[in-house]
């Protein structure tokens, strides 16, 4: 059996067995199960039934994925009931068998990946909010930006994001990562949507047929640029408009030996945050610079996370060398906790981070191999592709299509520290490519857009 067909009877879910099996005859299985849904409400309901569906989507009109809806309900001669289905792709939900006379609730809930769709920079729009300077411009946002359900928005919401943010909390503690407002409802006042309370649930009452219209505007809390994936139709934005840099002198130090270094923002941007990864020592204290406070960061035993906005480009930290070594071999830049990203002053786009030592000299990012985001990005005559090695070594840049078809392949000996290669549009083919770098056994891969 190659494949299986099911029919309006069978909604829900049905167990299936997933067959493999080799040229000899050899064969297994493994059993999983197939949730059936009727999300175009193309099947009858049986008599005395109501068909109840909608969607859920974002401001931007993107379906959000596996939202767990609940409907629940009763009435007159009808025994309690409630029923639980995920959305699919395009956001949307069915349930086929509701009493009609019942009266029956919809609710919607999403709490998982509380960091998708946000960052500083939208911690840098939520002050500006707060400060008057340039309000959120629906209310949607405004809610996303109340981070502890507080029914307002204040410091106290970039408090708990950044937190979020910096690795401190695994999700907010006062709220859920999506929230969901009934799409029919109007805001008394849009400037204020906290003015009365919004329904996050959907009532009806006395059902007497199918409604297919019950939709929901889906909220995720944190992101008001609307940045989220939400759906796995989407991607995220992997384009990069450079590579922002936090200068620190270079040096020796030896076992034991306490010092400080200093780190200095080559450039202004609006917002930065990034993972500092260390081997090879301790910190004894984190020294915040101007407009900072030690909750701009967080520490753990081998990092130290960053967030903090542009005013704030300095600061400095007082480590502990637990073994004598070369400082650029001891610090770098990931993304591991905190993303490494900052964020231009103008349109907030995104740059990548990375230290800068003793100026040009050499560069430490991730833990030591980095692939950086090509520059510039979507490409449209040529582009710069940027990497790290620990060590001088060989290493090879294989580009392809999202097929997996081989487009361009450069193999080199490169020098330790940052190496860049310079690729002419000619040689490339229209459309998403991935290119991946291999340098013994470190290898990365990132994604990059090329225009007609």
């Amino acid at each position: 059996i190659t494949s299986v067909t099911f029919t309006c009877q069978e909604l829900g879910t049905q167990l299936v067995k997933l067959w493999s099996i080799d040229k000899a005859g050899n064969a297994d299985f493994c059993e999983t199960y197939v949730i059936v849904q009727d999300n175009m409400g193309n099947c009858p309901s049986a008599p005395g039934q109501a068909k109840v569906a909608g969607q859920l989507k974002t401001e931007m009109a993107n379906g959000v994925q596996n939202v767990a809806v609940q409907v629940s309900g009763s009435g007159n001669g009808v025994s309690n009931y409630n029923y639980t289905t995920n959305t699919d792709a395009n956001g949307a939900y069915s349930f086929n068998a509701i009493p009609l006379s019942s009266n029956a609730t919809v609710t919607p809930h999403k709490d998982d990946n509380p960091l998708n769709g946000v960052s500083t920079y939208d911690l840098v729009l939520i002050s500006k909010h707060i400060l008057g300077i340039e309000s959120l411009n629906s209310p949607y946002k405004m809610i996303a930006a109340d981070a502890n359900k507080s029914g307002s928005i204040t410091t106290f919401d970039i408090v708990e994001l950044r937190k979020l943010i910096l690795g401190v909390y695994n999700e907010l503690p006062n709220n859920t990562s999506w929230r969901f407002v009934d799409k029919a409802f109007t805001f008394q006042n849009a400037n204020n949507p906290f003015a009365a309370a919004f329904p996050e649930s959907k009532a009806l009452s006395a059902i007497t047929g199918s409604t297919l219209d019950q939709d929901f505007v889906s909220i995720k809390v944190g992101d008001v640029n609307n940045n989220a994936i939400a759906n796995s139709a989407m991607s995220s934005d992997d384009r990069s408009a450079g590579t922002t840099f936090f200068d620190v002198n270079d040096r020796a130090v030896a076992a034991g030996e306490e010092f400080v270094v200093d780190f200095k923002a080559a450039e202004k941007m609006a917002a930065y945050q990034f993972t500092m990864n260390f081997a090879g020592l301790e910190v004894v204290e984190v020294i915040p610079g101007e407009n900072m406070g030690t909750d701009n960061f967080g520490v753990f035993a081998d990092a130290i996370t960053a967030s903090f906005e542009g005013n704030a480009q300095a600061f400095a930290v007082k480590f502990r060398a637990k073994n004598a070594g070369q400082l650029s071999n001891m610090l770098a830049v990931s993304s591991r906790i905190t993303k490494a990203e900052a964020y231009n002053v103008e349109n907030g786009a995104r740059n990548d981070v990375a230290f800068r030592f003793n100026g040009t000299t050499g560069i430490v990012a991730g833990s030591g191999f980095e692939l950086f985001q090509n520059t510039p990005n979507p490409v449209e005559g040529r582009t710069n592709i940027s990497f790290n090695l620990p060590s001088a070594s060989e290493a090879t840049l294989t580009i392809t299509t999202i097929d997996g078809r081989i487009v361009k392949v450069i193999n080199g000996n490169y020098a330790k520290g940052l190496n860049t290669v310079t690729i002419n549009r000619s040689d490339l083919s229209s459309g998403v490519l991935f290119y991946q770098l291999s340098a013994g056994s470190n290898n990365a891969t990132k994604k990059m857009v090329v225009v007609e």
